[in-house]
């Protein structure tokens, strides 16, 4: 009687696992959600899709960046200078573009500069009354006459263009000063001034004291270029 039901119980239990197998691989079994089998193995969650972000381009180049290189004989130098005037004078030799810082003993520091364009040079001796850095500009009247579109004062900086330093001489409207346009120097170009590259006014600048003597040479007495020592 035991053996019987023994055997009746495992027929039993196999009928069930076999309805249970079929259920869940019948059709409407399969269109159901179904639980994982094994939900330790879980699966990480789908990220959205989003563009890569876009590549910003590189800014330009900024144009004031740009070093403007003098010709070389435009270039401060030393160089063999003859002359009875004393040490520490400034002569602008007008037709050749040069301003000479005289040190004595036949030598002289040489620099290009821009000079007054035709109808503008002019020549005598002055001195120097004021020295400024950064130097504001306020146009005389008679060059806003001629160009009434030219502010009437500008704060000294990098735009400014007398530059970065600037020496005036006597009772005039000129000066010795430096310049935003270096390509200018060697050239006739200015309303009188004298203009050098922003380095090299620096330079003559801290040379210079209130009082110096400037000689600026006619456009007519011309010399030859001298070697460099």
């Amino acid at each position: 009687m035991l053996n019987v039901f023994s055997r009746n119980s495992r027929r039993a239990t196999a009928f069930a696992a076999f309805a249970i197998g079929a259920m869940a691989f019948s059709p409407t079994a399969s269109a159901a959600p179904q639980a994982p089998l094994f939900p330790f193995f879980l699966l990480p969650p789908v990220q959205p899709y989003a563009p890569p972000p876009a590549v910003e381009a590189a800014p330009a180049p900024d144009n004031e960046s740009i070093t403007f290189e003098l010709p070389a004989r435009l270039r401060r130098q030393i160089v063999s200078y003859a002359t009875r005037e004393a040490p520490g004078t400034i002569i602008i030799d007008t037709p050749n573009t040069y301003l000479y810082y005289v040190l004595g003993g036949r030598q002289a520091i040489r620099y290009g500069i821009g000079v007054g364009r035709d109808g503008f040079t002019w020549s005598g001796v002055q001195s120097v009354t004021r020295k400024a850095e950064w130097p504001d500009w306020s146009p005389p009247p008679e060059m806003i006459a001629r160009q009434p579109y030219l502010p009437r004062h500008m704060a000294g900086g990098p735009g400014n263009p007398l530059g970065a330093r600037a020496m005036y001489l006597g009772g005039t409207v000129y000066r010795i000063h430096g310049t935003n346009a270096p390509e200018t120097i060697g050239t006739h170009v200015s309303s009188g001034c004298i203009r050098l590259t922003n380095e090299d006014v620096s330079d003559l600048y801290s040379r210079v004291s209130v009082g110096t003597k400037v000689i600026v040479l006619p456009m007519t007495e011309r010399r030859a270029d001298l070697s460099v020592r």
